[in-house]
């Protein structure tokens, strides 16, 4: 049996970090069944608007210097949320504008979105690529972070990569900021946001915004997508879980800024895991799936939206993939074909990554795989909120070599480099 292929492994560590926050919406209510009359949110309001002059003001100040450290705009911030609260209370139109920052306040609630975990990467390269050493490429990385309630959302970093060197993350500083709604559809298949307030790609997250994300976006696996004119786009796709049910939608931007969310719909778009192709294969959109929760599946769309059928491609046969397999981000392509990482899970659920490289005029035939897990966790590296998992969303190859991001017992985020011709050697 071929040997395992060498990878470098790096000290390059990303953590959870509970001092960063976003303001979220917040509104309280009576225990289930209780039948209150005036409602919590009225008889808050009623409270505040019965503040005098002097507790008004040591009220905001309070609130100021809460926010102030990690947040800006907070005024904007609370008037906003006044804004959308208010036709919910009786009184709105005798607020002044400290009675509507405060109430704003009260209406609000610092989240600490990666305070229990930062983990399952996805790398691409960056939009801006100026300014490098020459052989070093800039890329930014989008992570699933987990807060209070197990509620997932999305963040981002940026780095510096060569490929002899370790990768070097940017500091993200200590603001974060949650997108603005520009336009949300009624029936909640697509919204648009807006992220105008950050003044870096590090400070965004994309916290829940859609009734069908209520409990969490999962799972981000970005791609930088060749629409075959010249021109490139950001997709992602990920799993939006309402608290009861999981789909599969799609993001799109160009600058990261602008996003926007939209439903995939078909048979083949309810469950994990999918990962759309880079480019267009023999004039369509291509797509890995895994929706009977065991195999990679190789589908075909006319509709970047819609996906149906497919058939199956890559199956568990080595015992580290016996229970179940799926992909670790988008394919790869290369002149030997389409590189795709995979996960498998084997005894003791652990799981473990390996890769496997598909036709690249053909992607649904096979052509070879690694029979050893590529990685698979370690003494060193196993411990966590779910034990024995190594994982990640998504690879960036450039030249011969490749950065891969993983995720370390869905606790945090670690990196690995390896040259892509060892990769294909250990395949068989």
């Amino acid at each position: 049996m071929p040997e395992r292929a060498k990878l470098r492994l790096h000290d390059v560590q990303l953590r959870p970090d509970p001092s960063r926050t976003v303001v979220r919406p917040f509104e309280p209510g009576y225990p289930r069944g209780f039948d209150g009359g005036v409602t919590r949110t009225q008889e808050t309001v009623d409270f505040i608007l019965s503040l005098d002059e002097a507790e008004l003001t040591r009220q905001l100040e309070g609130v100021t210097a809460s926010l102030d450290q990690n947040h800006r705009d907070v005024d904007a911030l609370l008037r906003r949320r006044f804004d959308e609260m208010a036709e919910r209370f009786d009184g709105a139109d005798r607020c002044d504008d400290a009675r509507r920052r405060l109430i704003g306040a009260y209406f609000s609630q610092e989240y600490a979105y990666e305070g229990a975990a930062l983990f399952n990467p996805s790398a691409v390269l960056h939009p801006d690529q100026v300014d490098l050493a020459e052989g070093e490429v800039r890329f930014l990385l989008s992570l699933r972070g987990i807060g209070e309630g197990h509620l997932s959302s999305v963040t981002f970093r940026t780095g510096r990569w060569s490929s002899d060197e370790a990768p070097t993350i940017d500091d993200p500083g200590s603001v974060s900021v949650p997108p603005v709604i520009d336009r949300a559809d009624a029936d909640g298949a697509s919204i648009r946001l807006h992220c105008g307030g950050s003044r870096t790609v590090a400070e965004t997250v994309l916290f829940p915004v859609l009734p069908s994300q209520r409990q969490g976006i999962e799972d981000l696996r970005l791609v930088r997508f060749d629409e075959g004119d010249g021109t490139s786009v950001y997709h992602g796709t990920y799993t939006a879980f309402s608290g009861s049910a999981a789909r599969s939608e799609l993001l799109t931007t160009t600058d990261f800024r602008t996003f926007e969310m939209r439903a995939l719909t078909g048979d083949s778009a309810g469950g994990k895991g999918m990962a759309l192709f880079p480019r267009r294969v023999g004039g369509r959109y291509a797509m890995l799936g895994r929706q009977d929760n065991k195999n990679i599946w190789l589908l075909g769309s006319d509709d970047i939206l819609d996906w149906n059928g497919g058939a199956k491609l890559v199956e568990p046969r080595y015992p580290w993939e016996f229970v179940q397999m799926g992909n670790c981000g988008s394919p790869i392509e290369l002149d030997e074909g389409w590189l795709v990482l995979t996960h498998g899970v084997g005894t003791v659920r652990n799981y473990c990554i390996g890769a496997c490289l598909l036709d690249k005029d053909d992607p649904s035939k096979l052509l070879a795989r690694t029979p050893r897990p590529v990685l698979a966790p370690s003494p060193e590296q196993r411990d966590g909120y779910v034990p024995n998992v190594v994982y990640s969303c998504g690879a960036l190859a450039v030249g011969g070599d490749l950065l891969l991001p993983y995720a370390v017992a869905d606790s945090f985020t670690a990196f690995a480099t390896a040259s892509i011709d060892d990769l294909l050697a250990v395949m068989e």
